[in-house]
Formats: structure tokens, sequence, C-alpha cells
């Protein structure tokens, strides 16, 4: 099963097109300390060709075209075979309707993601106007094979989790089940991972079935809960804004440095100090055994 971390920012991106905290001054003017990232999400394939995105970013056209497989002799070629959807935030949706020209297009998400983007967001009628939209629904707890766009089973199942976060700011409800994380596994070699791009807590029970996988892609959006705060960009912390912050003593990276997996932060918020390679946040990650996600990153199950 082959893994590739499309994009690893937080919305916005890295550097944000309108911001210039220290970790974005510093990725502009001194390019050589931190890389610029775009936004986050994944790609998964069987046999590294046909590929099936988690989540779909506004940033999805450039990331497709860094999709390994063999380039195509035909006019047309559409590498994308289906889309796991993870919640109905903007910049995880925004690219359904930027692949509106693939004509069909097949989605994977829990019925609260589908009723948000059908009556709140409109990304799906939108999308619909241009395409056929196959819509596969996803049960909290239960495995769901992927099929490719020809009907014929992929040997790749998921596993939606439910996982503490609240909905988008434009979401009219509130149900069970509106944002996600991944269970990915492979029946043939029986690897598996998680991708997890947004959490607000680490239940002791939740942290167990992450510690089961092979590779855990887990949300690293803030380095501290203050973050946005002491920057003046926000008067809400980072558990307000539903993502457990990487550092503290309840942190992310102290509950991850407990567990024996291999452990990737993705949707990285560009405030977030750790995305500077030469600070000392970046050097407690990786002491820790950790990465630091970047777009293109990839791994073999």
């Amino acid at each position: 099963m082959h893994v590739v971390l499309l994009g690893t920012a937080a919305g916005g991106g890295f550097p944000q097109w309108n911001c210039w905290c220290p970790t974005c001054r510093s990725g502009r003017s001194q390019p050589h300390r931190a890389i610029p990232r775009t936004q986050s999400s994944a790609a998964v394939s069987a046999d590294g060709e046909r590929w099936f995105l988690l989540n779909a970013s506004p940033d999805v056209r450039a990331q497709l075209a860094c999709l390994p497989g063999l380039r195509p002799d035909g006019v047309r070629h559409v590498p994308v075979e289906g889309i796991v959807i993870t919640d109905a935030e903007l910049d995880h949706t925004l690219g359904i309707v930027l692949l509106r020209e693939a004509r069909s297009l097949q989605l994977y998400l829990t019925g609260p993601v589908q009723s948000i983007l059908q009556e709140d967001s409109r990304l799906l009628p939108v999308t619909q106007a241009f395409a056929e939209v196959t819509v596969i629904p996803l049960t909290l707890g239960k495995r769901t094979a992927l099929r490719y766009r020809d009907g014929k089973t992929c040997r790749i199942w998921i596993e939606p989790l439910e996982v503490p976060a609240g909905p988008p700011r434009f979401a009219s409800t509130s149900a069970k089940g509106h944002t996600v994380g991944l269970i990915v596994g492979d029946e043939a070699t029986g690897g598996r991972f998680a991708f997890v791009p947004g959490c607000g807590e680490l239940s002791p029970s939740l942290l167990e079935r992450l510690e089961q996988t092979d590779l855990l892609l887990f949300d690293g959006t803030f380095w501290s809960n203050d973050e946005l705060i002491e920057l003046g960009i926000s008067d809400r912390t980072a558990l307000e804004m539903d993502h457990l912050p990487v550092s503290g003593p309840d942190g992310s990276l102290a509950r991850l440095s407990a567990i024996d997996t291999r452990r990737v932060y993705t949707h990285i918020n560009n405030s977030n100090p750790m995305l500077l390679e030469d600070s000392p946040e970046r050097s407690a990650v990786e002491q820790a055994g950790i990465l630091v996600g970047a777009d293109g990153m990839s791994f073999t199950l």
C-alpha cells in the first residue's frame, strides 16, 4: 500500500498569503529554514497508479501533478479513483469542485458530512451540475472497501472513527460523525495507517486504536494552546478551535511519545514554529522520534 502526503499545511497553506507572523516571515525571507507547504491532503494506492484521495484541498490541481505513476497515452486521464472526506471544512472539500472535469467522481463520506456539503456549503450540488457524483456512505466503526471507478473492488479498506471536534462554523447541524479520523488498511499486506488531520483530544481509547497502526498521520495544527492569541491573530485557543496543541504536558507530543508506531505530524498551521527546521520546537519533535510532515513525503506499508 502506497501512501503520499500531498499537502501538510492547515487552511491557507504555508506561508499563508496574508500572514507575516514570525514563521511565515522566515519562510519567505529565509526559505532554507522552512519549505513551503500546500493545504492538507493525502493519497493512497494499492498499485502506485490508481489513487484515492483523503480529502480534496483547494491545492488539489498542483498536488495531483506530484502523484507517482505511469504517464498515460490517452488525451485525458483521471488518476483519482475516489475521494474519502473526513469533514466538510472548506480546506478539505473545495478540491471536489475543482475535480469536476473528471466527469465522474466517487465520494466516501458519513451522512452528516454529506448533509453539510449538500445543504450548507452547497459544494455537492455545485459539483453535480458538472459531473456525475456517486456517494458511498461511511458508517462509524465499520469497514468499507474502496472501489475503482470501473466498479472493481480495491484491496484497500477504510474505517471512520469519531474524533473530538466541532462541526464547520457554517454547518447548520452537529450530528455525530461530522468529523472523523480514518483507519486505512490493506487486505493483502495487513498494513494499516491512521489519518487524523483534525482532533481536539486524545482519549485513551482513541490512542489505543491509533497505536494499532503501522503509521499515524496526526493533527499538528498548533504548537501551543495560546499560539494565535499571543500573535494577536485570534482570541480563541487551539482547544477552542478543536485542535489538540503539540506542546504541553497534555499535548499530542507527550501523548504520542508513549505509543510505538511511526508518527508524522500533518495539517500544520502557518504559525507553528516547528515548521522551521532549525527551531527548538522542531528539535523537540524529532527527539521524540516523530516526523514533521512535508509535501511529497511517501510511505509503503
